[in-house]
């Protein structure tokens, strides 16, 4: 495994080499102390602040590389992730408001967006890597994020939850809450939510991980911070798909953003697989009740 730490030199850049090398030690990973000097004079500085950051990694048992950039940080972290492949990126920060689409740096933002690799958000005071929390949409393009939230929680003695949140139907539709509702008998079915969800969880157990799934109904977003805060989680897991079209960038949706906004812990945004072409109605009825 090969892990890119971003660093600023800064006190949330500190978070990210803590978490980083916890992984990094974990994993036993090739590991990139990386940094981006603005400006010449920036140079320096940085490179003194990098240097500290590196022992207290090999002070956990990481020998990382240090590597220094000159120029625009987004622009670099991009070039740095196309000339070698990362399994994993980790960028520290922190929260700069209460109010608007961004509460933290933009271009923590603009980082999720831009690179291929999955990013790993280093935020909070986490002293701990003992429960992870899957946000599933009980798709099938999500077990990339699943498979690789499993590596990381087999490497440091995690365990994970799979939370699955379904939209309140309506009264007829009863039988199908008393199914999810009855998870035992959810994950038997062959529905596509089951067999999903299944499968998502012998990935998990397959890696030696503790695993147990949830079913809530309600709006999405409360549920996820409802699990949150009766869960004590450390790490949260969110998957994004790559943007359609010649542009290759990745969809951060309204849940990763609003997450990344509240929370005080460490974000695991995991590149998901495309999205299944629809199946129409037909098919949909077939998956639905099993055919």
């Amino acid at each position: 495994m090969r892990i890119l730490i971003c660093s600023d030199g800064t006190p949330p850049a500190d978070t990210a080499t803590r978490i980083g090398g916890s992984l990094a030690a974990a994993c036993r990973a090739e590991t990139t102390l990386f940094g981006v000097a603005e400006g010449p004079r920036d140079e320096q500085p940085l490179r003194k602040a990098l240097e500290a950051q590196a022992q207290s990694l090999r002070a956990g048992g990481v020998t990382p590389e240090i590597v220094v950039r000159q120029g625009e940080p987004i622009r670099k972290i991009l070039d740095q992730t196309r000339a070698t492949a990362y399994d994993l990126v980790v960028v520290g920060t922190r929260h700069t408001g209460r109010s608007g689409l961004h509460w933290c740096s933009e271009k923590t933002y603009e980082v999720i967006k831009a690179i291929s690799p999955p990013v790993l958000i280093a935020i909070g005071d986490c002293s701990r890597l003992k429960r992870f929390l899957v946000c599933t949409g009980g798709k099938q393009f999500i077990e990339e994020a699943v498979a690789l939230t499993g590596k990381l929680a087999a490497a440091v003695g995690a365990s994970v939850t799979l939370l699955h949140v379904m939209a309140e139907p309506p009264a007829i539709y009863a039988d199908l809450v008393r199914l999810e509702e009855d998870l035992d008998r959810l994950l038997e079915s062959k529905s596509e939510l089951g067999l999903n969800l299944r499968r998502q969880k012998g990935v998990l157990e397959g890696l030696g991980v503790p695993a147990e799934v949830r079913i809530r109904h309600g709006i999405v977003i409360d549920q996820v911070f409802a699990e949150m805060r009766e869960g004590d989680y450390d790490l949260t897991v969110i998957g994004s798909s790559p943007a359609q079209g010649m542009l290759r960038h990745y969809i951060m949706g309204d849940l990763t953003r609003t997450i990344l906004n509240h929370v005080n812990c460490p974000v695991l945004v995991a590149r998901a697989g495309k999205l299944a072409r629809p199946a129409g109605f037909w098919g949909s009825l077939k998956r639905l009740f099993g055919a």
